[in-house]
């Protein structure tokens, strides 16, 4: 870990050199546009030419360079050693805590989350500029956001059995709840493997004339095939991978909610855990998708793209999230003579039943 940071800040210390080589003076006037843009005179070659003002100034500037790699150096040293840690409490727990297999499938999404960061922090200290292939640049992106949407696709899992346990104690005493757990994250592993197809299928990496580097997914040709259907995709992809999982979550922690208020005990604390859960969720999530569907609705209607710059900020709040899950899976939940338990919230119903 600490080589891995001396060699961050080395990075980080030459960047400038970096920047300084590739700054241009006077006026552009070439169009490009993720950035779409154009491909050069020689389509055999991954290259591209027409680039636009506001991409040239993303890709060289501040916050790309630095503000950016800056938040996911931070993800990365707290996400990495917690999610880990998470992982060797709950490895012995499997079989005997059916709430541990969504619980670990979720520290292993976003472990690998947080590992494919290590490669975009390099790629942003070094100028937005790739240097590990055309291969690695695909497995990054496709590991990038499939582990976005499988983190939030373990959540609902885990808010459905939370739902289950608070709301229908009973039906969820009847479950076979190893079985459900289990079929509920092959499920989510194999959905978001099949998802990311598309992005391992086209080309992510090119270079930039212009600026003399090589971008790894943030500049793509959409005015051509097959990268005219990226955009539907995602679009779509954004639909069923958050906004879906938002109102089921949201459903069923406000079902939570309502149904403890309603209850004789004094479950003030489990309310208060199950609302800061939604609202990190929800904070972490709903900007960075938000401007995404907006940039891609923007690029289908009109080729404007310059939505993806905010996208590229909000962004970070996903990969925190990241860092969060490893406190949020397991929780205060109940307090008893001023003494507080930490255990899984799938535990819990109101009828007093801590089986899970």
């Amino acid at each position: 870990m600490y080589r891995l940071l001396l060699v961050l800040l080395y990075v980080f210390m030459l960047s400038d050199s970096v920047q300084a080589k590739r700054k241009k003076t006077g006026n552009d006037t070439l169009h490009p546009k993720t950035f779409n843009a154009r491909r050069s005179g020689n389509t055999t070659l991954p290259e591209l030419d027409e680039i636009s003002n506001h991409v040239r100034n993303y890709t060289a500037g501040i916050l790309s360079t630095r503000i950016i790699p800056a938040a996911y150096f931070i993800a990365i040293l707290i996400g990495i050693p917690s999610n880990c840690l998470v992982l060797a409490c709950l490895i012995n727990k499997i079989r005997t805590l059916s709430s541990a297999i969504l619980y670990f499938s979720l520290a292993v999404s976003d472990l690998l989350l947080l590992v494919s960061l290590t490669l975009k922090v390099h790629y942003h200290l070094n100028g937005n500029n790739w240097m590990f292939g055309e291969l690695a640049c695909k497995l990054v992106t496709a590991c990038f956001y499939g582990n976005i949407y499988c983190s939030i696709h373990a959540h609902m899992c885990i808010s459905v059995l939370r739902y289950l346990a608070v709301v229908h104690p009973f039906l969820y005493r009847g479950l076979s709840k190893r079985s459900c757990t289990t079929w509920a994250s092959l499920t989510m592993w194999v959905y978001f493997a099949a998802a990311m197809a598309p992005e391992l299928l086209i080309h992510q990496s090119y270079n930039l004339n212009d600026v003399g580097i090589t971008t790894c997914h943030d500049v793509l040709p959409y005015n051509e095939e097959p990268f005219n259907i990226l955009i539907p995709y995602r679009l779509c992809l954004i639909c069923l991978g958050y906004m879906f999982p938002f109102v089921v979550i949201a459903y069923a922690y406000g079902s939570i909610v309502h149904q403890l208020n309603r209850s004789c005990c004094d479950w003030a604390h489990y309310i208060k855990a199950s609302t800061l859960v939604f609202v990190i969720f929800f904070l972490c999530f709903t900007p960075s998708n938000a401007i995404h569907l907006i940039h891609y609705a923007r690029l289908y209607t009109s080729q404007q793209d310059d939505f993806y710059i905010y996208f590229s900020v909000a962004v970070c709040l996903c990969c925190f999230h990241s860092c969060l899950d490893p406190f949020l899976s397991y929780f205060i939940t109940k307090t008893t003579n001023s003494q507080v338990e930490f255990i899984s919230l799938t535990s819990f119903s109101p009828t007093t039943s801590t089986n899970a």
